[in-house]
């Protein structure tokens, strides 16, 4: 494999590192080997007296990267065999926690599409920057999956229920509402990125990003606190849906229509997930609570029809089991959170 081939490329210039996620045909799909090229290089510069920054780009034009490469969950949720499924999110959930606590700057430049396992390697970093470009997204519900990588501790902690809306519809958020909901925390012009990086090689991380960084355009959200807190008050997914749609609002209206479209399952799921994140002190008790929800996912009609529906097949027509939220009860949802012994996480 020559080095351009390599699925993750690592350069030094001058006292910045930079670690580039390189299958761009896949949108930069995570691949075991890519996450252990990250932990290995995070490794090696640790204690780098020459590095005192490390950058997080995508290769491509498209993003930074579009989430884990699921077809290994397709797999694993078909044939029952969980082992390399199992390995993938001990490495992804490990590394997630690393970066959290890397003792150098992280610069995550989140240019394009940044979505499930990429929000993962980019938001838990010290330093997050957006573009014009920026598409930040925990989709999961369409799969089948309930968000993970940390998302339900970030996204639990976003301003009033907006991290409730972005979880159950699985829509994106923009530059201005990555920002508002504690994803990212500076704008920077796509144009403007190369020098950035150049800069970054030569000053300290956060004199370089505030050189750069410029007013968030206005974003969507911040105009829709009033209904989106309203509505997603409710206790229950069902009364979501109703206060959704009788509020008035055609964006609501639109968000119960496109909620009701995910997996029942997963919806119910990732509501009681946000829930029980809130009221965890660290994002390592995340991490251990959606290895156990996301392990039991795998052994759910739900995961490899929606992944057949969306990638594979790519009909985007999934047919869930079940169909309804009213036949998703309590003990299914429960399910999803019981202990697994040895084989826990043990992250917290």
């Amino acid at each position: 494999m020559t080095p351009d081939a390599a699925p993750v490329l690592t350069a030094v210039d001058g006292h910045a590192a930079r670690i580039t996620l390189n299958r761009p045909r896949a949108l930069n799909s995570l691949t075991r080997p890519m996450l252990d090229g990250v932990a290995d290089a995070l490794d090696a510069w640790e204690h780098d007296p020459a590095v005192r920054t490390v950058v997080l780009d995508g290769a491509g034009e498209r993003g930074l990267c579009a989430g884990a490469d699921i077809r290994l969950f397709h797999d694993a949720a078909r044939s029952g065999d969980h082992t390399a499924a199992e390995a993938f999110l001990r490495a992804e959930y490990r590394l997630d926690s690393r970066i959290a606590h890397y003792p150098k700057p992280y610069v995550a430049l989140m240019d394009g599409i940044v979505m499930g396992g990429g929000v993962g390697l980019s938001a838990h970093g010290s330093v997050r920057v957006v573009t014009e470009r920026s598409r930040v997204a925990m989709p999961e519900v369409s799969i089948g999956l309930v968000p993970d990588v940390g998302g339900t501790f970030l996204l639990s902690r976003a301003p009033g229920h907006l991290g409730t809306h972005l979880a159950l519809t699985g829509l994106s958020a923009g530059p201005a509402d990555a920002v508002l909901c504690g994803l990212a925390d500076h704008f920077v012009p796509a144009a403007a990125l190369p020098d950035l990086v150049a800069d970054l090689a030569r000053e300290p991380a956060h004199d370089a990003v505030a050189r750069h960084a410029r007013p968030v355009p206005e974003g969507v959200l911040a105009g829709e606190r009033a209904w989106i807190d309203a509505c997603y008050d409710a206790d229950t997914v069902e009364e979501i849906v109703d206060r959704l749609f009788s509020c008035g609002e055609p964006a609501a209206k639109d968000a119960a229509e496109t909620l009701l479209a995910k997996s029942p399952s997963a919806v119910k799921a990732t509501l009681e997930s946000l829930r029980r994140a809130a009221r965890l002190d660290s994002l390592e008790a995340a991490l251990d609570q959606e290895f156990r929800v996301t392990c039991a996912a795998l052994d759910t009609h739900d995961l490899p029809e929606g992944i057949r529906a969306q990638i594979i097949d790519k009909d985007r027509d999934p047919h869930w089991d079940p169909a309804t939220l009213a036949e998703v009860d309590a003990a299914r949802v429960e399910r999803y959170f019981a202990p697994r012994g040895e084989r826990e996480l043990g992250l917290a």
